[in-house]
């Protein structure tokens, strides 16, 4: 199985946070690929300049920092997802959210969240 990593399971992942379920971690322990999104560092910086997440680094330091540490990948997003994200139901409106669904569907990756709306999405493989 391939992960693709909703933002907040990347912080808690570079936390060392005890927040995720035992499949959670058994799923990131088994998985043959783990990834993460530079949408999710885009949330990160949005986050951060308004004061709503504090890194103890620079955004610019940690993110690859926590790929190294982690042992994560970075996947791309590409035009077809971005679109694809757009014509999703309208279940999720947040749009960091819709265009991780869209990549973890295009690519058919498990998308780890916690966030139950994100679970209403068919045809995505979601874990948590």
């Amino acid at each position: 199985m391939n992960l693709l990593l909703d933002t907040c399971a990347i912080i808690w992942l570079a936390n060392e946070d005890d927040k995720f379920s035992e499949s959670a971690v058994k799923a990131i322990d088994d998985a043959w690929f783990v990834y993460v999104s530079p949408v999710s560092a885009w949330e990160m910086g949005l986050k951060s300049a308004k004061g709503k997440l504090v890194l103890p680094e620079p955004l610019q330091t940690w993110w690859p920092r926590m790929i190294e540490t982690h042992q994560v990948s970075e996947f791309p997003l590409y035009g077809p997802e971005a679109i694809r994200s757009t014509n999703l139901p309208a279940i999720h409106d947040d749009p960091v959210d819709r265009l991780l669904i869209a990549i973890a569907m295009a690519q058919q990756f498990t998308l780890l969240t916690p966030d139950h709306t994100i679970h209403r999405y068919p045809h995505l493989n979601t874990l948590w």
